[in-house]
């Protein structure tokens, strides 16, 4: 698979579609992300696709979204393009999502688009896998989840949506040895009450363990697997300007 072009906002001025440091990549035949749709989007991917067939490394334009491509919000766009991603470009955070049922699906799917993360899924056989992932969504087959959590990032952010109670307690426990910048798990009050106390036993002080955020999402939106995914997303993405997470975050 060829490298893509990076497209980077780099700067905004006036109305806007979306902010700076947004990104997107443009391969001959597929995109993944979004700088904000319409014909601003449409001219990035004309540039971008004309430097690959080109081969050029790197450009920059500056686009008037009114009068130069006829979008009524006005502002003007400042846009780079890398071949490749390039160094610094900001960098999509980790996602791994435990379980690709109807829940770890929904939740690659709608946060896919937004290219704020690099989504790995995870489940125990490819059949569980659904053929039609999502272009930034990388699948990974594991028959023994627990030995997976080894090759994540201790940066990425987890999510633990398996088909087994089981499998969700153990990879609870070996991520909290492994360490993670976050960690959510699916269900109810019951069970997580149930898990902490089986963490303690396993040897995880309260501390630690407080920092598993169960249930995930916002229950109030209901249990349908979209709708946690919509609750999933919004709090992954409701972040402050500090990079910090709200205190809200997962429930």
């Amino acid at each position: 698979m060829s490298a893509p072009v990076t497209v980077t906002i780099v700067a905004t001025r006036g109305s806007t579609p979306r902010e700076a440091g947004v990104r997107m990549q443009v391969w001959p035949d597929r995109i993944a992300g979004s700088i904000g749709g319409g014909a601003l989007e449409w001219e990035a991917m004309r540039i971008a696709r004309e430097m690959l067939r080109q081969g050029d490394p790197l450009a920059r334009r500056t686009l008037t979204l009114g009068p130069e491509l006829g979008q009524c919000c006005g502002g003007v766009v400042e846009l780079e393009f890398a071949a490749g991603v390039g160094r610094d470009a900001p960098a999509a955070e980790p996602l791994w999502i435990w379980g690709a049922g109807h829940v770890g699906r929904a939740i690659a799917g709608v946060l896919a688009p937004v290219g704020a993360h690099e989504i790995v899924l995870v489940d125990i056989a490819a059949d569980r896998l659904p053929p039609d992932l999502p272009a930034a969504v990388r699948p990974l087959v594991a028959a023994d989840p627990v030995r997976a959590v080894g090759h994540a990032p201790r940066a990425a952010t987890h999510l633990i949506v398996t088909h087994s109670h089981a499998l969700d307690l153990a990879l609870c426990d070996a991520l909290l040895r492994h360490g993670f910048a976050e960690c959510g798990l699916i269900g109810s009050a019951t069970k997580w009450a149930r898990f902490r106390a089986r963490l303690r036993a396993m040897g995880h002080a309260d501390a630690r363990i407080q920092n598993i955020r169960c249930p995930i999402g916002q229950p109030a939106l209901g249990k349908h697997p979209q709708a946690i995914a919509v609750g999933v997303a919004a709090d992954l993405l409701g972040r402050d300007t500090r990079g910090t997470i709200r205190q809200e975050r997962w429930g």
